[in-house]
Parts: C-alpha cells; sequence; structure tokens
C-alpha cells in the first residue's frame, strides 16, 4: 500500500553539491527525499530536517532546479544520492525530466534510479555527450521485498528498463544493492542483465547505516544474515565468497564497496 506523501516546493541556492563518492565529483538532487521509503536506505540518515516523521511521508522538490541545471560543471555528476531522481511524484510533477532538459549537455551525467520510468527520458538522454543509466537490483520477491523493499518496482520491470535503455544506445550499469547474505542473489542478477549491461557495481549492505530500526527488522526476519553482518569472522569469509562468485561470472565490474567496521573499498 503506498504510503500518503506531502510534496514540500522550495526554491534552492544551488543544484550542484560537491560529492565525496569516490569518482564522483558533484550531486545533484533536484528532490530530497524518496517516497519508495526503502527501509534499509542510508539518506533517511543523511536527511534529519524532519525530524521523527517518517521517512517516505515527505518529499522536498527544487522547484527551480531546471534554471540551476545550466551550469557547466567538470567531472562526473551522479543524479541522485539522497532521492530517487525517478520516484513516484515524478509522474506528475516531471521536474526531473526539466532539470535534464535545461543541464549542460556538456556535462558528465550518470542516473541512478529504481524505477521504470527513467526510460520516458531515453529522447533526452541521447542529448547529452557523456550519460550513463544504472537501475539498482537486489533480487528481492516475494516475502523479502515485502519486507526489504515494498513500495519499489519489481525487479523484472527494472530489467526491462535496463533491456529498453540498452536497446537505443545509452550506456548502462547495474547498481546491485544492498548485499545481503542469503538475501540478494548475485548470480540470478548478473544471468538476468549481462547481455545489456557495461559494467557492474556492488554494494553490500551498510547494517549501522541502514538504522537501528532496519537493524532489528533483518535480526528477527533474517537472522542468518544478521549473523554475518555482525561477525568480522564470517563477514570477512562472506566477502571472500562474494569476490570469488562474481569473478566465475566474467563480468567487467568497478569493484565491490563493503561500507563495513572501516573495510572501506575492496576490488574484485
Amino acid at each position: 500500500m503506498l504510503m500518503k506523501v506531502e510534496v514540500i516546493k522550495r526554491r534552492a541556492k544551488s543544484l550542484y553539491t560537491r560529492s565525496r563518492i569516490p569518482g564522483v565529483s558533484w550531486s545533484a538532487n533536484q528532490y530530497v527525499g524518496c517516497s519508495f521509503a526503502c527501509p534499509y536506505c542510508y539518506a533517511k540518515n543523511v536527511v534529519r530536517e524532519f525530524g521523527e516523521r517518517e521517512w517516505g511521508s515527505w518529499v522536498i522538490a527544487k522547484i527551480n532546479a531546471p534554471e540551476l541545471a545550466r551550469k557547466h560543471v567538470s567531472g562526473k555528476i551522479v543524479m541522485s544520492t539522497v532521492s530517487d531522481p525517478y520516484q513516484p511524484v515524478e509522474a506528475k510533477l516531471k521536474l526531473t525530466r526539466a532539470t535534464l532538459r535545461f543541464m549542460d549537455k556538456r556535462n558528465e551525467l550518470s542516473i541512478l534510479t529504481k524505477s521504470p520510468l527513467v526510460t520516458r527520458d531515453i529522447a533526452l538522454f541521447k542529448l547529452f555527450r557523456s550519460i550513463e543509466v544504472g537501475l539498482t537490483l537486489n533480487s528481492f520477491d516475494g516475502r523479502e521485498k515485502s519486507l526489504l523493499e515494498p513500495l519499489t518496482p519489481v525487479m523484472k520491470a527494472r530489467v526491462n528498463a535496463l533491456q529498453k535503455l540498452h536497446e537505443e544506445g545509452i550506456r548502462t550499469y547495474t547498481f546491485v544493492s544492498p548485499i545481503i547474505p542469503g538475501v540478494t542473489d548475485v548470480s540470478r542478477i548478473v544471468k538476468e542483465t549481462r547481455g545489456f549491461v557495461d559494467y557492474y557495481f556492488f554494494e553490500v549492505l551498510n547494517l549501522k547505516k541502514a538504522g537501528n530500526e532496519f537493524q532489528e527488522t533483518l535480526r528477527s526476519e533474517f537472522p542468518e544474515s544478521y549473523c554475518i553482518l555482525t561477525s568480522e569472522e564470517l563477514f570477512g569469509a562472506f566477502i571472500s565468497e562474494l569476490r570469488d562468485e562474481v569473478r566465475s561470472l566474467g563480468i567487467k565490474t568497478e569493484g565491490i564497496e563493503t561500507h563495513f567496521r572501516g573495510w572501506g573499498f575492496v576490488r574484485i
């Protein structure tokens, strides 16, 4: 069931914010907050403006984002880091679409979403000198999806979106995230997408950043996964097995990012 979402319209001072993500110079967030409301989302601990209000119940829309987007910036831009640019409110507001229309097409842009709505803007993507579009996949189905990601589009719809983007000549990637031991089927994701994805990026769940509430959900509903993520010895063995699994698939990767107890960036 979709929750009621309050859209707060504001004017921003800038669209492009310096990023700390390795290899990324700027983040662009025309929205802040996300009505997909994934319970593990790290952004809910970054965006604290609304205090105790439920994550996903509000979205800030930077209504002047299109005019701010005209600026030419040097380096890679990621859209978005504290929202999803194609979350449900975008279907009506079309703020992402307007932002793309006015953005300097010389900018190097990387878009990440969980929504097949992204295919609506293929014609705009083709105007950019350098662009890639990624879909987040994690293989959650049935009970797993209802507990971990109840409001997002199903995996099949996202896979179909990746294929359509590829067929239209857009560079694509799959962001496999969050990888939860015993839950996320990495091999299945690769097998279902490898014919139309340029590269893969893998991210293991950061249990601490996912927050206390999600930690309790994982502990009670997926106790084996919780044990692996909270044991340094078990986690180390899991990363080793994951690295071997990915290597065996013979795909182009950008590495595995673990974000766990300072383990940092682990390359395959």
